[in-house]
């Protein structure tokens, strides 16, 4: 297995303190801020210890309170808010330093037949032959601090191919729709609980930036104070990390320092596996002197 991604995975594992109590590892992605998604990924996996196995994630809903602190670890408190007949419902609260970072309500559920439609997948290319994210960016190595070069350009867990190259030094106005495809770096065990925690991780990743395309902003533009608010995400069905999935992102609205962004995920052939929502900050503060 990929050293980075199996590393992610033992991210992702927690460690039980107690009943209803876990505590993970932080990852330092060369912000000075934890990365959002290790913190959905967490708290989802926080939930799930508490759930009975033949019940699945169907839906999360989390509020980002406070900055996390990568230097440190998070612990995680669960509340078995319901055990139904059809489903269970968790609250998670992540901490910090005594302190809330992170709260999210989860959703479970067990398979069960049902009417069924689904959106069309976009027609857009297909993996082969597209750069990487950290390709891409290697172009513009020499323009990146020295201090943070190699977290950003180092080998990552999760493979993201964008459709569209964009220089994130000197971006340009766009439509507010992107696309990328993504896969596990690696090969990933079979339980579907760890191939949902990736997802769930993975799909913080170019969800808020997608708001920013119209004002030609970058997460590399000094100045900026980009921060997700909140992150919905929907399951709608089996998936695989393994596979190639391709992220359909577009935002209707930015305004007040806020974007939205909204995602579809679908598998190569075309299933629509999960969807996403969320809400940033995006303040622009005047250049320091």
């Amino acid at each position: 297995m990929n050293r980075v991604l199996e590393d992610l995975l033992a991210l992702l594992e927690l460690e039980p303190i107690e009943e209803n109590l876990f505590r993970g590892r932080s990852q330092d992605l060369g912000f000075r801020q934890l990365f959002g998604g290790q913190v959905l990924g967490q708290a989802l996996s926080a939930a799930s210890k508490t759930v009975e196995a033949q019940r699945h994630a169907h839906s999360l809903h989390g509020y980002f309170l406070r900055p996390g602190d990568a230097s440190l670890p998070v612990v995680y408190t669960v509340d078995r808010v319901r055990d139904g007949g059809s489903f269970t419902t968790r609250r998670v609260v992540a901490i910090q330093k005594g302190q809330p970072i992170f709260t999210m309500m989860a959703s479970f559920q067990s398979e069960e037949p049902g009417a069924s439609h689904q959106a069309p997948m976009p027609q857009v290319p297909g993996p082969e032959g597209l750069s990487t994210d950290i390709e891409l960016l290697r172009r513009h190595a020499h323009r990146i601090p020295e201090k943070v070069r190699d977290k950003f350009l180092g080998d990552k867990p999760i493979e993201i191919r964008p459709v569209a190259e964009r220089d994130p030094f000197a971006p340009q106005p766009t439509d507010p729709v992107r696309y990328v495809w993504f896969r596990a770096n690696g090969e990933l065990p079979k339980d579907p609980q760890v191939h949902q925690y990736l997802l769930t991780y993975a799909s913080d990743f170019n969800l808020i930036t997608t708001a920013m395309l119209p004002h030609g902003m970058s997460v590399l533009q000094p100045g900026l104070q980009l921060a997700s608010l909140d992150h919905a995400l929907w399951f709608h069905g089996h998936l695989r990390m393994n596979d190639w999935l391709l992220y359909a992102m577009e935002s209707p609205w930015a305004g007040n320092a806020r974007g939205l962004a909204h995602g579809r995920i679908f598998t190569r052939e075309g299933r629509l596996v999960a969807s996403t929502a969320q809400e940033g900050l995006m303040r622009q503060r005047p250049p320091e002197k």
